[in-house]
């Protein structure tokens, strides 16, 4: 009797072990899938209000895009709205497909991007320009930095 206990126990304590790392590969794939499909809009016109590939992007709308074609999860129209969902992360436990926040209209949380590894993310960054990646190393960006959140 001992044994079949003991037996069923390394079974579950296995199977639970286990489950995690399957649960946490998938979020790996989302978050490719997530960066790429960013990446992939990369050159498409940034347009103030804009929330298509066929119009254009501002901000916070290409972050709504990609997250409600890729995750199916909808975020709300605005930075600030946007700024308040999902977890607040430290800057050294970003991930790709982290929602990263700067100050670039001299009031907190005026910018979004997708984190995409490196010390990189993608924005669509004001009227003129396109989405376009940048390094979150460029004094601009270092000092306008505000936070991440981790939504998924």
């Amino acid at each position: 009797m001992q044994k079949l206990s003991l037996l069923l126990l390394l079974t579950f304590v296995t199977a639970c072990g286990s489950a995690p790392a399957q649960i946490g590969s998938a979020r790996n794939d989302q978050m490719n899938d997530l960066v790429m499909y960013a990446m992939s809009l990369a050159e498409t016109p940034y347009q103030y209000g804009g929330s298509s590939a066929s119009s254009g992007f501002d901000c916070s709308g290409y972050v709504g895009h990609v997250y409600r074609e890729v995750l199916d999860i909808q975020l709300p129209r605005t930075t600030k709205a946007i700024s308040g969902v999902g977890e607040p992360l430290r800057q050294s436990d970003l991930r790709p497909g982290d929602l990263v926040f700067f100050d670039t209209m001299r009031r907190p949380y005026s910018h979004v991007g997708i984190y995409v590894g490196e010390r990189k993310f993608v924005h669509a960054p004001k009227t003129g320009s396109r989405i376009r990646v940048e390094s979150m190393e460029l004094n601009y960006w270092r000092s306008r930095y505000n936070g991440a959140r981790r939504v998924y």
